[in-house]
């Protein structure tokens, strides 16, 4: 899911007053579904809400129910609570040690943060049994979405990302049409962008936010991303210390497949 730190619309929405009482609220993200992440409350009582609204498509219940699956193996927040209502689902999660990977602190220091990226990636990649794992990212799904959304008419070239705003949606449909073979397959975050990566002041990963889309696929859909989302938020030049700390050579092939498939997913 892109990121996004445009302005927040006015006022918070019913349920997240209701959620929040008499506490103080505090809206920490938003990205380009409009979903938004709120932080309440402070000391022990102190939570997040991520409210998703359902003309985005994306249902709190998917990744409430890898929450409650990955946090038996990894570091996940602990899921307090699920709701609804007619303009939108939303989870309720106890917070992680440690800051998001591009908050200030290390936005001055990005080698640190990229390094505790890559390690953590690895760390989730290691850790969560592919064999018992109910759910899938896999190539034919995410293509079968990326079909569905040009037969829409939902992708323009022109709103692909620079260095694929040379191809044709056709173009770009018949790349996307022919991956590479599967190089390790693991259980991908999903969503493996810098901002769902926690890490302490030591500089070591506490664990990540952000599973609505975790399932099995081939490691190289996260770290293409992982890797591009490093150049989004720190600058050039960080992709080979990410996977340096992830433990594996770069491949352009997998990189560029998994980044035209992601952008095609708008």
């Amino acid at each position: 899911m892109r990121h996004s730190d445009s302005a927040p619309p006015l006022g918070f929405p019913d349920a997240v007053s209701s959620l929040s009482s008499s506490e103080p609220v505090r809206l920490i993200w938003r990205n380009d579904l409009d979903a938004l992440t709120f932080e309440i409350g402070i000391g022990p009582s102190r939570r997040f809400v991520k409210w998703l609204p359902r003309r985005s498509g994306v249902v709190a219940a998917d990744e409430a129910a890898r929450l409650r699956w990955a946090r038996a193996y990894i570091s996940v927040p602990r899921l307090r609570s699920t709701g609804g209502d007619a303009e939108a689902t939303w989870i309720v999660t106890d917070p992680l040690p440690g800051h998001s990977a591009v908050a200030p602190r290390w936005q001055a220091d990005p080698a640190t943060a990229v390094a505790a990226i890559g390690r953590g990636l690895r760390t989730m990649h290691d850790e969560l049994p592919v064999d018992a794992c109910p759910y899938s990212w896999s190539t034919d799904l995410r293509l079968a979405a990326v079909v569905h959304r040009a037969e829409a008419g939902l992708i323009e070239a022109s709103q692909l990302h620079p260095e694929h705003r040379s191809l044709t949606v056709d173009q770009a449909l018949s790349l996307a049409t022919s991956p590479p073979p599967v190089d390790t397959l693991v259980v991908c975050h999903g969503d493996a962008c810098a901002p769902n990566t926690l890490v302490d002041d030591d500089g070591s990963c506490t664990g990540h936010t952000d599973l609505g889309a975790l399932g099995v696929a081939d490691r190289w859909a996260d770290l293409a991303i992982a890797t591009w989302s490093a150049t989004w938020n720190f600058g050039p030049g960080f992709e080979d210390l990410l996977l340096g700390a992830y433990g594996v050579e770069p491949d352009p092939l997998r990189i560029s497949y998994y980044r035209l498939l992601w952008d095609l997913e708008g």
